[in-house]
């Protein structure tokens, strides 16, 4: 059963080790989240589906469906609720291919409990619509309404998770500067570059794929990305699916005409 209601949300947490379910659960209450408890994939799937949380804690390394297949059955089902990853793994991949499948941030066992419900409230609020109604931003054939939370490219909207939105909406309201990885984790993600570079790269490839080729992002060697100051809509060609099919095992790659992650900015796990 979800613990107390809370206006600050219903947080599902998918753990399957008691201990520190537990711990996640005792400090989220504290914050005045509403959390609900499941030790499994399936259970975590059908909990999503139930009770529509706000946001999902998600451990990598469940017993049966594993964390990173759980957030891509999700995606593959248009369901955009926030992830964040907790993992105790090394391999940098499944970090990446976690991040590539659409989640919004990942955190690395041992981890600090503040920290994990400093980056839950840093998700939920930029998922928060705004109180003001700004302009909507518009570069080429890509249209962004920050107050709806909706993207289009032409006339076919395209669905974005909470941080590539926000991703897309820092870079085109200032068209034309360019900004490096660091800069952009404070900003966007809210925290320093202890994330690692490598979550900005794969963030910015994931945009690009969806926006096939109207993107404007453009990448600035050695520095960091910008967006291409407004200039003729180029005619919007979708693009291949990035999200892979209930059938597939491994998830899709960025395209080889997107740019690598530059060697050597590995995040951290």
């Amino acid at each position: 059963m979800p613990s107390r209601a809370s206006a600050r949300g219903l947080i599902l947490v998918i753990e399957d080790e008691p201990a520190i379910a537990e711990l996640i659960r005792l400090n989220l209450a504290a914050a005045g989240f509403a959390v609900r408890l499941e030790r499994d994939g399936e259970a975590g799937l059908a909990a999503v589906s139930r009770f529509g949380p706000a946001a999902v804690i998600l451990d990598v390394g469940l017993p049966g469906i594993d964390g990173i297949e759980v957030c891509r059955r999700l995606r593959a089902a248009q369901d955009w609720t926030p992830v964040l990853f907790v993992t105790a793994r090394d391999d940098e991949v499944d970090r990446i291919v976690g991040l590539e499948l659409g989640a919004d941030d990942y955190i690395t066992k041992p981890f600090s409990p503040r920290e994990l419900v400093a980056r839950v409230g840093s998700v939920l609020r930029r998922t928060q619509p705004v109180d003001e109604a700004p302009v909507t931003l518009q570069v080429g054939s890509i249209r962004l309404d920050p107050a709806a939370r909706r993207v289009h490219a032409g006339d076919h909207e395209i669905n974005l998770t909470a941080t590539e939105f926000d991703l897309l909406a820092y870079l085109m309201r200032r068209p034309g500067r360019v900004f490096g990885r660091e800069q952009l984790l404070s900003e966007v993600w809210g925290y320093s570059a202890v994330a690692g570079a490598r979550t900005v790269d794969v963030h910015i490839a994931q945009v690009r794929a969806k926006l096939g080729d109207a993107s404007p992002i453009r990448t600035v060697r050695g520095v960091g990305y910008a967006v291409e100051p407004s200039r003729t809509p180029p005619s919007f060609r979708q693009p291949s699916p990035t999200r892979p099919s209930p059938t597939q095992s491994s998830p899709t790659r960025p395209s080889p005409t997107q740019p690598s992650p530059t060697p050597g900015q590995a995040g951290p796990r």
